[in-house]
């Protein structure tokens, strides 16, 4: 009976053994399998970081590319007003000038005419001079020179050859 106890007693304890191992095989098993549920979705975490690491530097250039083109939108504009601006400006001057030809215009035809009418007026003088005199109850008509100032002096005693002819109808 011992014998048997005996027997009996290392059938259990290889009994307990194998059930220990397979306990332990069990727990490992389940123990390997969390862990790897646990590094897959760790994995699939981080990747998702990644992607929406990615996502957001996407993002981010993005929005400095829309606000770039806001900028140059913004500058066109400007650009476009400013141009128009001088347009206006370059007209307005473009009138102002030929209008201001045309006054130059006026006032030389009004200067080239006082020119011809201060020439006609000094062959009437000149025409007239013979009958000037500085006497005024004169009758021989003597001559005279008048200065620039306006003074008048007697020249000389007019002969009969000094008169005017005024059968020529210079008159």
């Amino acid at each position: 009976m011992e014998y048997l106890d005996s027997i009996i007693r290392l059938l259990e304890l290889l009994a307990g053994g194998v059930l220990g191992v397979l306990l332990t095989l069990r727990y490992q098993r389940r123990k390997a399998a969390a862990e790897a549920k646990t590094a897959e979705a760790d994995a699939e975490k981080a990747n998702a970081e990644a992607h929406g690491a990615e996502a957001s530097a996407a993002k981010e250039l993005q929005d400095v590319y829309q606000q770039l083109i806001n900028d140059i939108k913004a500058d066109r504009e400007e650009q476009k007003s400013y141009i128009n601006e001088l347009k206006e400006d370059r007209q307005h001057l473009r009138k102002e000038n030929g209008e201001l030809r045309e006054r130059i215009d006026t006032t030389d035809e009004t200067v080239r005419q006082l020119q011809h009418d201060v020439a006609r007026t000094g062959r009437m003088v000149e025409f007239m001079r013979p009958f000037l005199c500085g006497d005024t109850g004169c009758k021989t008509r003597q001559f005279v020179s008048i200065n620039d100032n306006g003074d008048v002096r007697q020249t000389k005693t007019r002969t009969k050859k000094d008169e005017p002819n005024l059968d020529n109808g210079a008159l």
